[in-house]
């Protein structure tokens, strides 16, 4: 079977390319989707159905066109993997989350531990916390080969 990961959520360091990287090293049987990480291109994803007078109205036309992308890839993987980091709050990782939690998808999630408190109730729907993406590779591994 080849699984197919969705990674959600922090998008200004590597952590991504790492798990695709140490997962292709590893020759695991898994795929990657992802949302939008170039945050211009998420933030204009709208634009093209026109211009708008308030950002409000700019940021909810382009809200709805990424969710065209990433509702169908979270409804399309078997396990997301979901990202917080520690420089920015990434509301929509907790989104992610919480959608992943409504439909029964499997994620883990993935932060340092000084963000265990406020996401108590995400990590608690989470079926893995992982504090490092080696950790998440390590996850994968076992899940993908058993």
């Amino acid at each position: 079977m080849n699984w197919n990961v969705y990674l959600s959520g922090e998008i200004h360091t590597a952590w991504r390319q790492q798990i695709v990287e140490a997962c292709q090293q590893a020759q695991l049987p898994v795929e990657f989707t992802s949302a939008v990480t170039d945050h211009q291109a998420s933030d204009a994803a709208g634009d093209v159905l026109g211009e708008q007078d308030q950002a409000y109205w700019r940021d909810h036309q382009s809200a709805k066109v990424n969710a065209l992308r990433t509702r169908t890839l979270i409804q399309n993987c078997d396990v997301a993997v979901i990202r917080f980091g520690d420089k920015y709050k990434q509301w929509n990782a907790a989104f992610d989350a919480g959608y992943c939690a409504a439909l029964g998808k499997p994620y883990i999630t993935l932060h340092s531990a000084d963000l265990t408190h406020p996401l108590k109730e995400v990590d608690a729907a989470a079926m893995a916390w992982a504090q490092s993406p080696e950790q998440v590779v390590e996850v994968l591994i076992y899940t993908t080969r058993r």
